[in-house]
Formats: structure tokens, sequence, C-alpha cells
């Protein structure tokens, strides 16, 4: 596939583009967005692009960080943070590109000029919409789904809803509200045991698995929820799919061109450690292994790609986005979830089957910058 209508320059000045590679963040998956810009700063075009990385800490603040993968990268060993001391604000006003900093005891000043921010956040405050909204109101380019999708993609229920509209297929399901839970217990819990068991209880507005819990006892229900709500109020309940776990990647068309779909793959978690794809088989114990292209009949990939443009066309995305589905033993697709900002490491499963398909992980982080430059914002 080709790159070649990549942007080498931009006009004022006959610059490269400048692209500011935002991540970290106050959601739960803190350390994995920090690993995933970690990953980008590596592999970048600098021949293309200058780089400019701004990390969001825990705590919200927007801080200028050095162009250093090292400190940021995700181990057993080690969990990566933003830390530092020199705020960064972005643009805010329309039309106004240039990013200030404001290290201690100097002047601010003006740093560069911004032509499109990479927003590398997983969860809530930064893949919810909420980072998209404030570069729309700027007028500030951006890598990937505008608004809503974001923020409907990121609520489970709310993707559920949209899916079901659309006529693709979904598993059985049980949302659980912060009023429903904090009312009646007894109430909330009551609609689950038509789901059977096992179930999977997760955050509505969570990703990378973080608080999710599969559960075999109903009596262990209820600290499941508990759990689920440290990260979200909201939460899911959904009955367990047996089926193979399969993955297709959705990059945007240019123009008016159809979005493309990758090669299929297939997750399996090996060993004995966990019993189904957690955050510690994703990113901390390699002990999920990625089969591509999965060994499907030809028929079966060729509908999960049609039907993954689907969902994707469905949910308004734009730039990028995985759409997650199980192949069931009777041959159905059940549709899990779409994540737009999915994992972006080079061993995460977006970049490996896109490898496959043609797209080298350096020319897909091009492409996903290229698609962002050629789409304006707002609704024009």
């Amino acid at each position: 596939m080709s790159t070649s209508n990549a942007p080498e320059k931009v006009e004022d000045g006959g610059r490269k583009p400048v692209v500011a590679i935002v991540f970290g963040g106050r959601s739960s998956e803190h350390a994995v967005s920090c690993s995933t810009a970690a990953s980008v700063l590596r592999a970048i075009d600098r021949d293309r692009f200058d780089v400019v990385p701004i990390g969001i800490a825990q705590d919200g603040r927007w801080l200028l960080m050095a162009d250093d993968p090292e400190p940021l990268q995700l181990t057993a060993e080690h969990t990566p943070s933003v830390q530092g001391d020199t705020t960064a604000l972005i643009p805010a006003n329309p039309g106004d590109r240039e990013l200030m900093i404001f290290p201690p005891d100097e002047p601010p000043r003006r740093l560069t000029t911004v032509d499109v921010v990479f927003p590398l956040l997983h969860g809530p405050f930064g893949e919810d919409g909420t980072l998209q909204g404030l570069l729309e109101l700027a007028d500030t380019r951006y890598v990937g789904s505008g608004v809503a999708a974001s923020a409907v993609m990121m609520d489970k229920a709310l993707m559920k809803v949209v899916f079901s509209a659309a006529g693709l297929p979904i598993g059985r399901y049980v949302v659980i509200t912060d009023k429903e839970w904090r009312r009646d217990k007894a109430a909330a819990l009551d609609p689950i045991a038509a789901l059977g068991l096992p179930v999977f209880v997760k955050p509505a507005r969570a990703g990378s698995s973080v608080g999710v819990v599969k559960v075999d006892d109903p009596a262990d229900l209820e600290a499941a929820i508990e759990k689920a709500r440290e990260s979200d109020p909201k939460v899911l309940v959904e009955a367990a799919i047996d089926g193979r776990e399969v993955e297709c990647g959705v990059l945007e068309g240019h123009g008016a061109d159809r979005p493309r779909a990758s090669e299929i793959g297939e997750i399996t978690v090996t060993g004995d450690r966990h019993t189904f794809y957690d955050f510690a088989a994703k990113y901390l114990d390699d002990d999920a292994q990625l089969t591509c292209p999965a060994k499907l009949p030809k028929s079966v990939a060729d509908e999960i790609r049609e039907l993954s443009i689907k969902a994707f066309e469905a949910a308004g995305c734009e730039g990028l986005a995985r759409v997650d589905w199980f192949y069931t033993a009777d041959g159905r697709l059940m549709l899990n979830e779409i994540n737009t900002m999915p994992g972006f490491t080079p061993s995460s499963m977006f970049p490996r089957i896109w490898a496959e398909t043609g797209f080298d992980y350096p020319s897909l982080i091009t492409e996903l910058i290229t698609l962002a430059m050629e789409r304006p914002t707002g609704l024009r």
C-alpha cells in the first residue's frame, strides 16, 4: 500500500509539519498510553515530521516532555507516568497554532507551530471525545475519530445500542447505572440471572481490560461490580460468548474513498496464568499470541472485513479503529466492540495486523497523520 501522498511540506516557509504527540492522561490507562507514546516516538518518520511530546499528568496538568521514549516504556518492572515542571499550552483559538510553554522561573515563550495533534490517549479524558472537543474548538487537526464517535464508542453500553440499530450482531448484556446500584443493589443484580454464567463484568467506559472480571459464581457478582465501579460508576455485564477472538483493523479512506480493512488477526491466551485476555496478558506477561492472517475460511474473513467497515461507518469513525469479534463454533460472528484508539505499540494487535496487510509500523504512523491533515475540522 502506498503512502506517497503523505505531506512533505506545509505552506508556511516550506517547513516540515509539526506533530504534537499527546499521551498519558487522567484515566486508569495512563501507563498504557505512555508506552504507546514511547513506541511512536521511536518510529515516527523524522524526515517528514517534527515532533513535540506533550504529556498529560494524572492530575490533569499538560507538560512539555523530553523527546526520549525510554522512561515511557511499560514493563513488568516499570510503570511509566508523566512527570515534569514545564507546562505546555496547546492553541485554544481558531487559527492560532502557536504552542506556548511555561518553564519554571522563566517567562512564557512560544515553542513552535502545531499542525496536527496525535492523541495517543486511552480511556476517559482523552479517547472519549473530551480532547477531541477541545481540538475542534481550537480548529486544530488531529488523528482519529471526532467527538461523537469517540464518546459513543467509549461507552460500551451506548456502543451496543448503535450496533444493534445498524443490524450488527451483538451478544446479550445488562447495564447497571450508578443510580440503580446505589438505590437497590438486589434489583440491579436481578436481570443478570437471565444471562447465565459465566459473565464478564466491566466498566462501561474504560479499556485495556482494566477492571474486567470474569464471574463464574453468583456470589462473586457484587464484588466484581464494585471492582468495575472503581474505574466507572456505569457497569456493563455481558454474557460470555464461546468463540474465537478475532480482530480487524480499519483505516479511513482518502477523500471519498471507502474505508480499508486489514487482514484478520486471532488472539489466543497461552499458558495457565490467565483465563481470558486481561490487562496482564496484554501488557505484562507476554501470554497473548497473535495469529495473522487467522486460519479462517475465506468467506468468513471477507465477511468480517465487510462487517468491520459497516461498524466503522455506523459509528461515524474517522482515521482508524480496531473492530473485535467472536467467531463461534457454529459459524456465527458476534461483534464485541470497536476501539477508536487501539493500543499502538509495535507488539499491539492493531499495528501487527496492518503490518501483515502491507503497512509497516512507521508507514502506519505516517498514514494516520496524513489522513488527519487531509480532513478538515468542524462540520466543513
